[in-house]
């Protein structure tokens, strides 16, 4: 299935719920439920020949087939290993999550946070699994992944080695669903090699569907104690952490029993008033459930006795549970940073808990049209795509000195871990936000971004999956940019709004549409002189093949010196008989002719406004981004996929256009709006089509190219679909 079909029915899928956490979408079509009754109906246990067991799911690098650390592992199923294996026994603990031989303590901090949140854990991990009753050897857990959650079916067979588990695995040994489900992770990401290294805040979000943001301590902003108040009263998961300098501090514990490299859970701020004075305090949890804080404010110390019976009732811990209070001041002292991860509204099953309104929207980008790079690039930068969001509504509770519209960006770039084994990696990604004021309909060009500078953009360009910020602006329209650092990077991200009020929210782009004049020509306005010429070119059979074609316009075009250009192809020749050839015979009577030739004339004469001007290093060539303005010249407006296509199907490997290829393109593009106009014969901007009219239509557009039915098939699908179900109308 082509990428734009592919696109088409995930939007419809979207449309009926599926995506969503209680209607996941089966990664690799595998269904959990029929997949374990046909393996409890043949009484055998489940092998998933998607992920097998061996050594090209350990790895690519280190844990590679060559590689001394996967020698002597053996797959084997939690049976193999002990006598009596649990799935969770007695609730999901801290303890059932020891790390192993993999460098992955960032996914597993985030799993700690997440047994400490049991309807956000239950919506990951499914209930009614276990080794006992109707086990076959097949688990499944659900992962959001940009914008949609995944259920992800695995065998329980995992790696070990001396019958000791290789990854992750519980305290005691006995309990699996720790091991089990970074295995699901794993695979979901290719392998458990492709785990390693990473930021807990991926792990935030891939377990909860939310956007996470972190704040470093050392240089907290104002207002900080603030934002965590509110972000804990909209039920969001905090954590945080102390820095390690080397390996040898990893959980090393403090004099004041703060331990190092550890990964702490933020449950509450409040302040009290202590001797007159309003002090802030921070309540943390260990997830050990103990090794706590003794410094002041911790469990039975002085200043408990300082403030009122009713603060110290409600806030006072006395037992060795994990859990402490300390200064907000001592906090920010003492740790490193501090990370919010902002839930969506369907996971808080609270009505009385305030909820985030969430944008989302889907991008990519591409070679030589949408992949500008930063603003560094000032030639480039505006091809980048646009969103449009609007905010009308103040916060009800703004902090201080932040009146105005709080809302949080996060630029997710997909499916980049998973590309480690073919040798790539992250992109270095972040966006720019502008004040906006224009029209919603036209994609800015290089002028607006020359003449205004951006109200706000994200902290840094970092190689990261995802870039987050937080920001407080004024009501009004803001343009939103995403890019990555240099131009011409491919890859496809997600760019996410999460606002305290309801926002719009919307991509800008050019619409669709062909400005291009009609030529019309009777056969009584046509002089001797070019009916002669005719007659002459078109021999006895008085009409001119592509063949014919190709010899004339070669000859005019060699005597132009300010065209550099090997000459036309066949190909082009083929789409301009195309174009106009009414009768099907693949070639051009005398009147069909001479409104060609009127078009070429237009096309040489107005070589200079639209090639030469837009060819600005004088190579003869254009490249994709002087071909997207050359392109709007000749009368078209194409939005962003169109560009794509185009690009892809008339660059050459360096993303340059000739004259050739240019011409070539303005008369597909005619074609194909004439083409859809023909079918669209109700005027209604949108076309259904059976099968036969869609072959007819094809071969109307692509008989004279030497195409197979099956390519020729693609390209309209994806020219004719793109513009009408995705992207409004054609005409």
């Amino acid at each position: 299935m082509s990428g734009i079909a592919a696109k088409l029915q995930q939007n419809r899928a979207r449309a009926a719920g599926v995506g969503t956490n209680a209607h996941a979408v089966k990664f690799l079509s595998q269904d959990y439920e029929a997949l374990k009754r046909e393996c409890l109906e043949s009484g055998r246990l489940f092998q998933d020949d998607t992920f097998e067991a061996s050594v090209s799911a350990l790895g690519f690098k280190e844990l590679g087939p060559n590689s001394s650390k996967v020698r002597g592992v053996e797959w084997l199923r939690p049976k193999q290993l002990t006598s009596s294996p649990t799935f969770i026994s007695g609730g999901a603990t801290r303890t059932d999550i020891c790390q192993g031989a993999l460098g992955d303590c960032w996914l597993l901090a985030a799993i700690a946070s997440l047994t400490l949140n049991q309807d956000v854990f239950a919506r990951v991990v499914p209930s009614g699994q276990s080794f006992d009753g109707d086990y076959a050897g097949i688990f499944h857990f659900q992962f959001w992944q940009c914008g949609e959650w995944v259920d992800v079916v695995i065998d329980d067979r995992l790696p070990s080695r001396n019958r000791e588990l290789l990854f992750v695995h519980s305290a005691e040994g006995s309990e699996f669903w720790s091991a089990l489900l970074e295995k699901a992770y794993a695979k979901l990401n290719g392998c458990y090699e492709a785990l390693s290294g990473g930021s807990t805040t991926e792990g935030f979000e891939d377990f909860t569907g939310g956007i996470a943001e972190v704040h470093e301590l050392s240089k907290a902003g104002p207002n900080l104690f603030k934002v965590i108040q509110k972000a804990l009263s909209w039920g969001s998961l905090l954590g945080c952490s102390i820095d390690i300098t080397d390996s040898a501090d990893s959980e090393a514990i403090t004099s004041q029993k703060l331990v190092k490299g550890h990964a702490y859970s933020v449950t509450a701020a409040e302040e009290v008033e202590d001797r007159g004075n309003l002090t802030k305090l921070i309540r943390i949890r260990n997830p050990w459930g103990q090794v706590e804080w003794t410094g002041a404010w911790s469990d039975g110390s002085s200043e408990w006795r300082q403030i009122s019976d009713s603060d110290r009732e409600k806030l006072s811990c006395k037992a060795e549970d994990g859990e402490f209070w300390m200064s907000f001041s001592d906090f920010l002292r003492h740790y490193s940073r501090v990370e919010i991860c902002n839930l969506t509204p369907d996971a808080l099953s609270d009505d009385s808990i305030n909820k985030w309104a969430l944008s989302k929207f889907d991008g990519n980008w591409r070679k030589g049209s949408t992949a500008g790079g930063c603003r560094n690039y000032p030639n480039s930068f505006w091809m980048n795509p646009q969103f449009l969001i609007k905010m009308e509504e103040q916060d009800d509770d703004p902090t201080d000195n932040e009146v105005g519209c709080s809302f949080v960006v996060g630029l997710i770039q997909k499916n980049r871990r998973k590309m480690r084994k073919v040798g790539e990696d992250m992109h270095t990604i972040g966006f720019a936000i502008y004040d906006f004021a224009g029209q919603r309909n036209v994609h800015l060009d290089r002028n607006f971004f020359q003449r205004n500078a951006s109200a706000a953009r994200s902290e840094s360009f970092i190689n990261l999956r995802e870039v987050c910020s937080r920001f407080c602006l004024p009501p009004g329209e803001y343009l939103i940019v995403p890019s990555t650092f240099e131009p011409n990077k491919d890859g496809d991200f997600c760019v996410r709004v999460f606002s305290e009020k309801q926002a719009e929210f919307q991509e800008l782009d050019d619409p669709v549409e062909s400005n291009v004049p009609e030529i019309n020509v009777n056969e009584g306005d046509i002089d001797s002189r070019f009916k002669n010429l005719f007659g002459q070119l078109a021999g006895a059979d008085a009409e001119i093949s592509a063949f014919e074609l190709l010899n004339v316009l070669n000859k005019v075009i060699a005597k132009r010196k300010d065209i550099q250009t090997d000459g036309f192809s066949l190909d082009t020749c083929r789409n301009m008989v195309n174009l106009l050839d009414k009768d099907g015979s693949g070639k051009l009577g005398m009147v069909e002719f001479k409104i060609l030739w009127t078009k070429i004339e237009m096309y040489l004469v107005c070589f200079h406004d639209i090639f030469c001007k837009n060819d600005k290093d004088k190579s003869g060539t254009m490249s994709s981004m002087e071909m997207r303005e050359a392109i709007g010249k000749a009368g078209f407006s194409l939005n962003n996929p169109l560009h794509q296509i185009m690009v892809a199907r008339y660059s050459d490997s360096n993303l340059n256009i000739d004259f050739d290829n240019f011409v070539g393109c303005i008369v597909r593009l005619e074609s194909m709006f004439k083409t859809f106009k023909m079918l669209d014969k109700d005027k209604t901007g949108t076309i259904e089509l059976n099968f036969f009219e869609v072959c007819v239509s094809v071969s109307h557009m692509t008989r004279s190219e030497g195409s197979n039915l099956e390519s020729s098939y693609g390209m309209f699908m994806k020219i004719s679909f793109l513009s009408i179900n995705i992207l409004g109308t054609l005409c």
